[in-house]
This record gives C-alpha cells, sequence and structure tokens, in this order.
C-alpha cells in the first residue's frame, strides 16, 4: 500500500528525548550546552534548527539572509551576521562565545569549516570528514573515479574539458548522456538547473562552449532510466571511531522537475528493503574514513537489477527534519561528536511515514495531469496524512515567512522584472 497509516506522536516522543538529554547533560556537570552555529538558509538549515531544538540544544543561526529560518521558534539569532561569501575566521573570533559546534549547511561551508586553522577548529567543533574526503566526494569526477576503485556501482562517466573530448566519442557514447557539474552548487547557483541534457553532439559541444566561458567545470555522465520510484536514499551518521551510529533509508514517489529535480514526495522504507545499495554504501565509507552527516542518493537500474550509486551529501540536506520526525535525529549525534561524547548509535525507526514538499509536489503533479490525472480531493487527502517538508502545528511561522517571501518575489519579477 502507497501511503500506509502509520502514525507517531512526535512531538511527545521528541520532548521526552529532549528531557532526557538535557537531564543526562545536568548529571555530567554541563550547566550550559555550547551552542549549535548553523552556516547556511533554506530547508536544510530549518531542518537542522529544529532538529536541535527538539534535543533541547541552542542554534543559532548566523547567516546573513536567513529566510524564514529566522521565523522558527527554535532559531536562535546572533546580533553579528555572516554574510553568503565573508570569511569564516574573523567572525568566529567576534562571536560573544568561547565554543561551539558548527553544522555546515552547504557545500561552500563544509569547504570553508575544513579549511578552518586548529586552534580556531578546536574551539568551533564540527563533525565533519578531513579534507582530503571531502574533495574526493565533493568533485563529481573525483567520486566516480572513487567508485570506479572501489567497484560500487554508478552511471559510466567521462571527464571533458575541451571539444575534443566529445568529438572523439562515439555517437552511441553521447546518446543517453548529459552533462552534470563537477562543483554542484556553484552551476545550480549560476544556471539554477542541476544538470543540462543533451540531445545531439552539436548541443554536447555548445554547452561545453558556455561552460568553458563561465570557467564551470562538468562529466559527461550516463542518464539511468526509470520513474522517480527508481531513486532511493540512505541517509545517517558515521561518527569520529568509523562506527556508522545511524542509517534511514527513503524512496522518492514524486520530484519536480522531473528529470533532475529535488524529491516533492517520498517515504520512509526498511534499510533491509535497498541492502545492496546499504553494502555498497557502507564499503564506501569505511574506504574513506568518512566522518559525519550524510546522504547518498541511489537509482534502481532496471536493466541490470542494481542500485547505482548518484553522489553523496557530505552534510545534512533538505529533508533531514524527516529523519528526525520518523525517530532519528543525527544533528543530535553530531553534536555530541563534535564535543567527544558518546554518540548512542540508533537505526530503529517509523516506517511508512510519507513526507511531501507540497508546493513542489503541487507543481509535479499539475504539470503531469494529462499522463497520470489530477485529482485535487486526493492530492489533498495525500497532503493532510504527510509530514510537511516546512509546516509544522508546532512551529508554523517558517511556513508563513515562506508564503510571504514567495508572495514578495512573485511580484518583484512581475512589477521590477527580477528574474
Amino acid at each position: 500500500m502507497l501511503y500506509q497509516n502509520i502514525r507517531i506522536d512526535t512531538r511527545v516522543a521528541m520532548n521526552i528525548q529532549t528531557l532526557g538529554h538535557i537531564g543526562e547533560a545536568k548529571a555530567r556537570g554541563e550547566s550550559e550546552a555550547p551552542p549549535a552555529l548553523v552556516l547556511g538558509s533554506g530547508l536544510t538549515a530549518l531542518g537542522v534548527v529544529r532538529s536541535l531544538g527538539w534535543a533541547g540544544i541552542p542554534a543559532y543561526a548566523v547567516s546573513e539572509r536567513l529566510g524564514f529560518v529566522g521565523a522558527s521558534r527554535w532559531c536562535h539569532r546572533p546580533k553579528t551576521r555572516l554574510p553568503r561569501y565573508a570569511p569564516l575566521k574573523p567572525y568566529l573570533d567576534r562571536l560573544p562565545f568561547d565554543s561551539g559546534v558548527i553544522f555546515a549547511c552547504s557545500d561552500d561551508w563544509v569547504q570553508a569549516v575544513a579549511e578552518l586553522d586548529n586552534d580556531t577548529a578546536s574551539r568551533f567543533r564540527c563533525s565533519q570528514a578531513s579534507p582530503v574526503t571531502l574533495a574526493r566526494l565533493l568533485d563529481k569526477a573525483e567520486l566516480a573515479e572513487l567508485l570506479r576503485q572501489e567497484n560500487v556501482p554508478h552511471p559510466q562517466t567521462r571527464t571533458i574539458k575541451t571539444e575534443e573530448d566529445i568529438t572523439s566519442l562515439a555517437d552511441s557514447e553521447i546518446a543517453g548522456y548529459f552533462l552534470k557539474p563537477r562543483d554542484s552548487q556553484a552551476f545550480s547557483a549560476h544556471y539554477r538547473v542541476k544538470a543540462f541534457t543533451i540531445s545531439s553532439r552539436e548541443e554536447a559541444i555548445s554547452r561545453l562552449q558556455q561552460l568553458v566561458t563561465d570557467k564551470i567545470a562538468v562529466i559527461l555522465q550516463e542518464y539511468i532510466p526509470g520513474p522517480p520510484t527508481n531513486h532511493y536514499f540512505i541517509d545517517g551518521f558515521v561518527d569520529r571511531q568509523g562506527t556508522i551510529c545511524a542509517s534511514f533509508a527513503r524512496q522518492r514517489l514524486r520530484m519536480y522537475p522531473p528529470d533532475f529535480g529535488n524529491s516533492s514526495l517520498m517515504r520512509s522504507i526498511p534499510v533491509e528493503q535497498i541492502a545492496p545499495a546499504m553494502n555498497s554504501l557502507s564499503s564506501l565509507i569505511a574506504s574513506t574514513n568518512y566522518r559525519g552527516i550524510f546522504a547518498a542518493e541511489f537509482k534502481f537500474d532496471d536493466r541490470d537489477q542494481q542500485f547505482k550509486l548518484l553522489e553523496i551529501n557530505v552534510r545534512p540536506w533538505w529533508f533531514i527534519e524527516f529523519m528526525t520526525y520518523c525517530g532519528i535525529n543525527v544533528c543530535r549525534m553530531a553534536y555530541d561528536d563534535a564535543l567527544e561524547r558518546e554518540v548512542r548509535p540508533a537505526n530503529e525507526y517509523t516506517v511508512g511515514e510519507t513526507c511531501i514538499y507540497a508546493a513542489l509536489d503541487l507543481s509535479t503533479s499539475l504539470r503531469r495531469r494529462r499522463v497520470d490525472g489530477f485529482n485535487p480531493f486526493v492530492w489533498t487527502k495525500v497532503v493532510l496524512a504527510a509530514k510537511q517538508a516546512v509546516w509544522q502545528w508546532s512551529d508554523p511561522w517558517p511556513s508563513l515567512a515562506a508564503i510571504g517571501l514567495g508572495v514578495r518575489e512573485k511580484l518583484a519579477r512581475i512589477f521590477l522584472g527580477r528574474r
């Protein structure tokens, strides 16, 4: 059954868990928890702030442009804010905190944290992998080579830099491939898409010329056919000893945009359902000495019946709050690990829960209405049964703020011609 009627009173469970953590802190003589500093904005930062708040950890969202995150009841805001591309160390030195735990919610902030000097990193700690490991996982060309070395199933991938790299390929090697950025964040910020589809050699060359001009490196990667439901995710946490302390599996049900988009509707599933993917991921984590929060995306290839690893996030992701909602708080784990405290493994969670990003899901449902049909009553029923990506009864203001920001951006595009 697609939508199982499995519900838990998460607010009660989280309140009990929070009281337990606070009691443990007092027993250890910790009168006040070091603050968590959340670098980033948007849905990822909101999920981290809420997950930390549920665990009784003060979360300071320090970014200059917080958007709807700043409206959360769990969000603390320091007087001095951090601009997007400002140097991190001088900002940390000015904070009124002697120490803290950093949560980097974007790839550029992950790299900025990795570049901190030893003295600053000892005061403002972060549970994340070494710079060498991060570089291998963040760069999509490096990741493809790593997956090849470790015999992890993955899409066929080629690094391309010049037109000759494309003209030397056979037509069969171009058909069914697409251009994917080596640095996803820079590419997305520049073009507002995740990848470029190509229908011919000429189009591939034209796109590459544009990318070279914009100084953005890409790879040519095989497109694995199949519906959104062939996408699976394994999220979790690895502590400083290299132990996988948590693993959580979810299946994509719908996505937007349809080819290279984000999940708009998903459900939690047992990890055992995608055991081959978990085995591949465990092997990769061990071989790279990974540490920290992760979210790995796989796609099941019907052609050879393999789960193929598409990419791995080395930080919190959009739907980290959904994992907390289902019973596993990896933000709490990362906080304890950064402070070199004991991290309690947790792999039991509620299976069959659904999570929806209603705005995106409505867009994709309307776009596919001629194929799948669209019944507003059925869609509303799905929305009401699911965990919301932004809306939360106990913390409603971020959702209302998001609506206000959306209306303002729409009006700005209409009357001021902004993109």
